[in-house]
């Protein structure tokens, strides 16, 4: 019997619920638009493509995109979630921008014009390099000089969200975008829509998500999506734990090297430094 009055929206299930159905698409219209609207304008209406994309030839890569949308101006928006840390999740996002850009290819006389590729990474996880910026947590990025830092090609955006940095209450929420970061963090979590989200895309997000209004299939399709996405959490936080051990006796043992070969030129007896460090004489001897 699930506990939760709202769904977890980093499901699989739960993420296509409130943003890949004809019905809910005005909750994916206003999300996008909280991130793109100062640098492209309003979208106004957006259309769902196929999220299986196919190589050039039989035996290439394909691509699965978890959403996959076009706007009325033809640029298209590559939305992913990913649950888990993912080695090289940069460059997949790179190839996986590759499909759109390379669609847009015309037979015949062709002037190689280009629309927009919108990639958008909502990440359960944070990269390893971007640990240190704990508050930063909103990543815009484009191929820009390095030098002068102005933006060399613009129709090229990879927007990435650390989740697990977002951490304001909802007494700190100032702006709808982070009203939206709050909620998809939190969504299962809450019992009831906070005072602080009463605008009526929230009001639609919040009934869309009810468990309680789930048909029997809807519901144990999504007991199913819930499992998959508990075991892979409890999978990570057990590696994550167990690295963090092995890590500390690492460290003790770099540190116990460290203090034997000070002893050591110090001229200490090698019976005396082996009690001291925990270190066994061979070991000392060859340091």
């Amino acid at each position: 019997m699930l506990k939760e009055r709202y769904l977890n929206p980093f499901t699989d299930f739960g993420f296509k619920k409130l943003f890949g159905e004809e019905l809910n698409k005005d909750l994916l219209l206003d999300f996008l638009n909280e991130m793109l609207v100062a640098e492209k304008g309003k979208i106004k209406k957006l259309t769902y493509l196929k999220t299986e994309q196919l190589g050039t030839r039989a035996p290439d890569r394909k691509a699965i995109f978890d959403l996959y949308c076009e706007n009325e101006q033809g640029e298209k928006f590559i939305v992913e979630l990913q649950k888990a840390k993912q080695n090289f999740f940069k460059d997949r996002s790179v190839f996986y921008a590759t499909f759109p850009i390379r669609d847009q290819a015309e037979t015949g006389d062709w002037n190689f014009e280009l629309k927009a590729i919108y990639t958008i990474g909502i990440l359960d996880f944070v990269f390893d390099e971007d640990k240190h910026e704990q508050d930063k947590y909103y990543y815009n990025v484009k191929l820009l000089d390095t030098d002068t830092k102005k933006v060399f090609y613009d129709k090229l955006t990879f927007i990435y969200l650390e989740m697990p940095k977002f951490n304001k209450k909802e007494e700190e929420l100032e702006t709808h975008f982070e009203k939206w970061m709050y909620v998809l963090k939190n969504l299962p979590r809450l019992q009831e829509r906070p005072q602080k989200l009463q605008e009526r895309i929230f009001e639609k997000l919040f009934q869309t998500a009810e468990i309680a209004q789930f048909t029997r299939q809807q519901r144990e399709q999504y007991e199913d999506s819930l499992k998959y996405y508990r075991d892979i959490k409890n999978s990570i936080d057990t590696a994550s734990s167990e690295g963090e051990k092995r890590g500390e006796k690492r460290g003790e043992k770099r540190k116990a090297l460290e203090i034997t070969k000070k002893l050591k030129k110090q001229g200490m007896s090698l019976d005396s430094i082996a009690e001291l460090s925990g270190l066994t004489i061979e070991e000392i001897e060859i340091l």
